[in-house]
This record gives structure tokens, sequence and C-alpha cells, in this order.
């Protein structure tokens, strides 16, 4: 592909909470394009397209994004399907880091839920302009317009009905286009022939309403537009609305809202045709590196195949001949059996087979140019990591990775099999930055820890499967911290003589709690050394010290958080003192001091979600209150109840099929982590008594 086609590129993402039907919309848009020939259902069990891993097929959910690529009115789709649970968050993380777009589906009935909060976070921090598709419109309780209003008020998005509902639940038959004030219908047997007529009569007035507020919200992105409202006879052209709502979907100022039902092949094509015509090619896009000799400095990337090559290694997937790196281009081009250099290793790499992924199939291609999203085979790299053609040049910003809220230890039951499990664990940890392997120094167990029971399941699953391993584990458990609860003062001289030139360094200052709730900086470091009374040069040695130290709390050995230290004094010699010794003196105060903070510990806090038929609501709230749930909102509609509120991450264990024996199999819920905060005092004591009886420090 020329430098001149990137206008021609669109790289978009589909992103939803759990069961919003975005996999389905995935295999329309797959059969609409030309790409597949028949649409499978994941209803039906067949599997969809999307869903090429077995267990994906088996549970019926997306365990791993997968990248597939169609043509639309002659532009090129490079569409990524993310997972909706929100064990598997850092798929959609790292996929959006590398997209100029998205569609966020939402269901007409369950509207605005939990994981739609976490997308919307996640589409703001990397600033992807979006659209939205409300699905389901023929299921009962469909309404468009109570979603759309949940978009404003919940996720704060200036929304866009740019169509107007034809009939609705059972009796959905298409949309209103509010821009060509035409009726559109789906017919032929998979909705592939679309039909314009004029809107039905009935229907009229309440659709030039519609039309009338889609014209007011866009005026206010255009002066132009406010003066022909203004005007006696205000008649929009088709063609200044498209410009307003181009320009203002690029700079995240509106999110478009389509209609449709994926499963009724309803609505899919004019979704499509808003991808094109809103969502900003990489030829829009103003993406920046930053200078590798000096990161403060930012560059900007062009999208033109003759410069210097920057691209991103941003999902890594292990496959039996060997690794699939999938990479974004951001600048210049990869050309098959060239170099290029991982700017984070130094090490030139060749490229030596570069391949365009539709789900688990590949077509091997010589050339790929800016703005394309490729996968090559056999690197030697991380998640995130910046290639270039030369070396020292830029590094792209990275993803952020949450950290994870639960682990459990695991080992291989034969003695045989151990190293095909430490090749496992290896292959997945560095496919997933979520998944975190560790072995425990006192006990050499090995630890697997994540985002939640789902997410250590699956992977355990597919070591069984994919290893013909049987592994043994322990009962999850959960990843608590210690922070302390009040403020002291310490003085600390750390003096050693051992023959020749001793150690010597002495601290004096302060160590609290910091004031805002939650874990989000470990700690925070400050000096306020004034006349030299401790050299500069040994002030990273003294936060080096401490940082070594937060690893392991004093109370039963998780990780210190929420910690204020401040140096105010001290003093030095000028032949004794070292980095070394400011590093001990550092350690040594966080051992003498940190006691008397009455530190506490601090356990994760879930957000839940349960949606339950009505019937059984006193039930399940009465079992959340039982397990130190806090119930925020309840709200009913159509006899289905959702719940909101938090719940100890320790008190989840096993849930969904307590929930399920609770409700008769028709309860779902969904849990996301929140905050950390204190453990109750007497709950505190059990868990110091566990650690020091079983003698682990697990973290």
């Amino acid at each position: 592909m020329s430098q001149n086609n990137t206008s021609k590129i669109r790289n978009i993402g589909i992103a939803a909470h759990i069961d919003s039907g975005k996999t389905t919309l995935s295999e329309r848009i797959l059969y609409y394009a030309g790409r597949i020939h028949r649409m499978n259902e994941i209803a039906t069990g067949a599997g969809a397209t999307m869903d090429h891993m077995e267990l994906e097929r088996e549970r019926g959910i997306t365990i791993q994004s997968a990248a597939t690529s169609v043509r639309w009115r002659e532009q090129q789709i490079n569409l990524i399907d993310t997972p909706g649970h929100v064990d598997f968050t850092v798929e959609v993380e790292r996929s959006l880091r590398v997209l100029d777009g998205a569609i966020l589906v939402l269901c007409a009935v369950g509207g605005v839920q939990a994981q739609s909060l976490t997308i919307d976070r996640q589409m703001r921090r990397y600033r992807v302009p979006r659209l939205a598709f409300i699905n389901k419109m023929d299921r009962t309780g469909a309404n468009p317009f109570e979603v759309v209003n949940q978009l404003k008020e919940k996720l704060g998005c200036n929304p866009v009905m740019l169509q107007y509902p034809l009939g609705k639940e059972q009796n959905f038959q298409g949309v209103i286009d509010l821009v060509k004030m035409e009726a559109v219908y789906f017919d032929g047997k998979n909705g592939e022939i679309i039909r314009r007529e004029a809107i039905p009569e009935e229907l009229r007035q309440k659709a030039e309403a519609a039309r009338e507020d889609m014209l007011e919200t866009l005026s206010m992105y255009s002066d132009e537009i406010l003066e022909i409202l203004l005007g006696d006879s205000p008649q929009v052209s088709e063609e200044l609305i498209f410009r307003v709502l181009k320009a203002a979907v690029k700079e995240g100022m509106v999110t478009p809202v389509y209609l449709g039902s994926a499963y009724r092949n309803k609505g899919v094509q004019l979704l499509l045709d808003g991808v094109v015509d809103f969502l900003p090619s990489p030829a829009e896009l103003h993406p920046t590196a930053l200078e590798f000799e000096a990161p403060h400095r930012e560059i900007p990337l062009e999208p033109d195949a003759e410069k210097p090559t920057v691209a991103m290694a941003f999902k890594i997937v292990e496959a039996p001949f060997g690794a699939l790196i999938f990479m974004r281009i951001y600048q210049g081009c990869f050309k098959k059996g060239e170099s290029y250099v991982n700017q984070r290793t130094g090490k030139k790499e060749r490229f030596g087979r570069i391949v365009r992924m539709h789900a688990d199939q590949r077509e091997d291609i010589e050339f790929a140019g800016p703005g394309e999203i490729v996968a090559v085979l056999g690197l030697e790299c991380a998640s995130g990591d910046t290639y270039c053609s030369t070396y020292p040049f830029c590094t792209l910003q990275s993803m952020y990775v949450p950290d994870p809220v639960i682990h459990m230890a695991i080992s291989a039951q034969k003695y045989e099999d151990a190293d095909k499990l430490g090749k496992a664990l290896a292959r997945f940890r560095r496919e997933d930055p979520t998944l975190v392997v560790t072995t425990d120094n006192e006990t050499s167990e090995t630890r697997l820890s994540g985002m939640g029971e789902l997410h250590l399941e699956v992977y355990i699953e597919r070591i069984r499967r994919e290893y013909k391993v049987e592994v043994t584990v322990s009962p999850p458990q959960v990843n608590y911290r210690e922070a302390p609860t009040k403020a002291v003062s310490f003085d600390y001289r750390y003096k050693k003589q051992t023959g020749g030139s001793g150690q010597y360094a002495h601290i004096i200052g302060q160590m609290k709690p910091l004031p805002e709730e939650g874990v989000d900086e470990p700690f925070l470091f400050e000096e306020h050394i004034v006349g030299g009374r401790i050299p500069r040069q040994y002030i990273p040695a003294i936060e080096k010290g401490l940082q070594k130290s937060l690893g392991k709390g004093p109370l039963a050995g998780f990780p210190v958080v929420n910690l204020h230290y401040i140096v105010t004094d001290g003093s030095y010699h000028e032949v004794d003192s070292s980095d070394m010794a400011f590093q001990h003196c550092a350690q040594a105060t966080m051992r003498e001091y940190f006691k008397q903070t009455d530190p506490c510990l601090l356990e994760p806090v879930m957000k839940i979600t349960v949606e339950t038929p009505a019937n059984f609501q006193g039930n399940v709230v009465g079992d959340l209150s039982q397990r130190r749930g806090i119930i925020v909102s309840t709200t009913t509609k159509n006899n289905q109840t959702r719940i909101e509120g938090e719940i100890p991450l320790s008190e989840t264990f096993e849930y969904s099929s307590h929930l399920r024996s609770m409700t008769q199999g028709q309860g779902t819920f969904l849990l996301q982590f929140s905050r950390y905060k204190p453990l109750p005092t007497y709950l505190a004591e059990e868990v110091i008594k566990t650690k020091k009886r079983t003698g682990k420090s697990d973290s």
C-alpha cells in the first residue's frame, strides 16, 4: 500500500460490556464486507469467526482480541474485536493504544453497564474517537432514548442520534436516517438488501423533532449551522452535517449514535458507513513519540512511507511455529527481509515474514505501509516495545497495565512436567502483561497473579490443554497491602566499622500516611535538606533504599503503600559516607520505625454489578450484605433488577455458583477493581496469624 493511500485506512476496535453482542456484530461486519460467506452464531455453539480459540467457543466469551481486515466503500478497515469481560481488560487496553477509532457497543436494554464505564475511561486515556452502536433493538424492553440519556449522564460524552427507530422490540423494522431524512429497511434473507423509502407519515413529526435535536447539538460546534438555524428557512446541507460531525468526532467532542440489531441483521451496513465517514484515518491524526536521548521531548510522527520507520509491538501471541507479534506502523514502512531495531534492547532483528491477520488465518505480504496493523513472525520482544529503522531513535508511550489483585500457588503434579509448566508460564507472561509469575523466596513456590478468578482459571485450563500438564493450584489468595495510619518522626544513625574505611549515614525525617485514599501512588518521597547537611548525591540513594523496603511490610510481609516519607535533616562523614551507607540507613528507618505508624492491612474492594430477576432481589441483597458488601443502587426494569455496589474481593470467591443457585441459574454478575480500603481489625488479625503460622509472605 503506497503512502498516498493512508487516508483510505481505518483502524478501529469494537469494545463493549460482556454480552452486548459485539462478537455477533463483528461477524456481521465480516459478512457484509464479503470477508466470510456464512455467519456463525455464538448462541448455536458454532462459535464466531473471531472467537477462534477452543475455550472461547466453549464458554461463548471472547478471551483474546482478534484482528482482521475488511474492505468497505473502497476503504481498508483494520478491525479488532476485544473481550468484554473485565478480567481480560488488558486486551482492550492494548488494542485501544494503537487504534484510531472505536465502536462502543451498548445493549438497548442494559444500556451503560459497569464495563462500559471502564472502556470509556480507556478510550479517553488514549483519546480514541468513537461511534456508539445501540444493539439488540429487537429485544423486549429495548429503549434507545434511555441509553442515549445514560451516555450523556454516566459517561459524560455528547451523544448525537443520527437515526430514529422504526418500530421497537419485536416490531423493530429498521431506522430513519436523520441526515438524509429517509426510512431505511434491511431486506433479503440476511438483511443484505438496503431499501430506502419515504418516512412513514405517523413518524414524520417525531423524526423532524429528532433531526432538530441533532442539528441543535451540532450547532454548538459550528457557527455555520447556528446561523442557518437562526435564519428564516433552516435548510442544513448533508455535506455540512458530515463535515461538522467528522471534525467534532475526531476531537472527541461528540459521539454519533447508531441503532440496530446485529443478530437480526439490521443497521450494520449504516454503522460501517459511519466508520468510513466519521472516524479518522491515520493521515488525519498527529501521533507523537518520545526522543530516545531526551524522553521529555516529543517528536511528531507522519504517515509517510519514506520517513524512518516507527512501529509498536502491542500484542504477542505464541503460535506453534513461533511468536506472532502484532504491530502498528505509525511512520515509515516494513519490507520483508529488512531489519529493524528494538529500541528497548538495541537489538536489530530481521523481519523474515510479515502477515495480515484474519482471526487465526494469515495472509503473507511483502510490504506494509504507515497506518497499517500487521503481524511479524519470530521476534524476541515484549508487549509495548518500539521498533525503528535506526537506533537510538525514539520510543512510543507505553500502555497502562493494571496491577493484579488475586494470586494462587501453582505446581506441576508430575515432577517431569515442571519444565513444560515453566515454558507455559513464560509464554503466557510474555503474551499478557497482567499475568504476573513470581517465586516466593522463603517457600520456593511459584505464584500466579492476575485480574480475577476467571482470568487465572482460563490460563490454568490453557496449560492443561495446550501443554498437556496437570497442575495443582492453591485456592485463590487476596493481594493485601500494608499502610501507615499515623505520623512518626525518625532519627537514625547508621555506623559500621569493619577495618579500613567504615560506613556512615544519618537521616532525620518523618513517615506519615498519604492523605488520598486508594493505592495509585505506593509512596511519595520528599526531602527538605538545607545547608548541605546531606550532600545532593546521596538523596537518590535514600529513595532507592526506601523503595527496596516497600516490597515487604513488617505486619505480614505484604507490600507497603500510601507512605509519605520526608527527609528533613541528617549528617554525613567525608570518608565513610557512601550511596550504599545511605541505602542501608533508609532501609533501617523502615525496619525500626514503620511499626510505630500503627500500620493496617488494606484489602482490594471490587465494584459489583448483579443482574437478576426482580423476585430474587431480596435474597441477593441479603447475601451481599452478609459478604460485607455495600449496596450503592438498585434499579428494576421489565422485571429485571440491577444491583450495583462494592464488595471485598475476599468475599467473592465461588460467588458465581452461589449466585446461580440463589437465582435458579438466571443471575449474572460483573466484578471490577475499585480501590483498596482498610481490612476490619478482627479479620486483619486472622490474616496476620495465618501468615505467621504458614511462614509465607504472599504479595
